[in-house]
């Protein structure tokens, strides 16, 4: 008996029109970029579009570097000199002015801000990279001497 209800469960199954999805998938990066050095010595330093290394000199204890990443990414790799870095993310979302934002509100989640700590680490090259988690599977990076 169990098989046979399994059976029409089954068929009536194939007859059944199936739910509408409503989840959208997940834009693929557009964006990488750092956007702060902090440090004791210097505080926060924005970094500009296209710059190749800080104007302050931050060498010392207690760095830390901000990159925004829009879009989604599968897992990224983050080195100063070859070293691994670690960090912590935060989800960014936009609203309706364009301005990113945090996500303190119901909206959409368009990438994250990673903070990463240097730990003691004094100097060199950051560098980022990232690949998309779908189509078209990009990689996009970034990098920045710290002095």
């Amino acid at each position: 008996m169990n098989r046979n209800l399994l059976a029409l469960v089954c068929a009536l199954g194939l007859w059944l029109p199936g739910l509408p999805v409503n989840a959208a998938s997940a834009p693929p990066l557009s964006e990488v970029k750092v956007l702060k050095v902090e440090s004791p010595a210097c505080g926060f330093e924005d970094i500009t579009p296209g710059q190749a290394q800080t104007r302050c000199d931050h060498s010392g204890a207690n760095i830390k570097v901000y990159v925004l990443e829009v879009g989604y990414g599968r897992q990224p790799h983050v080195t100063l000199d070859g070293f691994e870095v670690d960090g912590t993310r935060s989800p960014v979302c936009a609203f309706s002015n364009g301005n990113l934002n945090d996500c303190s509100s119901r909206t959409k989640v368009v990438g994250y801000l990673y903070i990463f700590d240097l730990k003691g680490k004094q100097e060199g090259t950051f560098s980022y990279s990232n690949v998309s988690i779908n189509a078209p599977g990009n990689r996009m990076s970034t990098q920045l001497y710290i002095k």
